[in-house]
């Protein structure tokens, strides 16, 4: 026979599945170094934009 689990101990087991999904997934962004390499990326296409428009310097 299955029991059923109250409410409180699902609760509580989804936050945990919810709190070790995250801290994986935190651990390999910083273990890649992948919020470095996002933000170079997004760097590049920004200058790309603004290296394109006219400048005007006036002091």
């Amino acid at each position: 026979m299955k029991k059923n689990k109250c409410c409180v101990c699902k609760t509580a087991g989804l936050l945990l599945k919810i709190l070790g999904i995250a801290t994986g997934t935190l651990f390999v962004v910083y273990f890649l170094n992948l919020d470095q390499k996002v933000l170079s990326w997004c760097y590049k296409r920004v200058n790309e934009i603004f290296d394109r428009k006219p400048q005007d310097i006036k002091f």
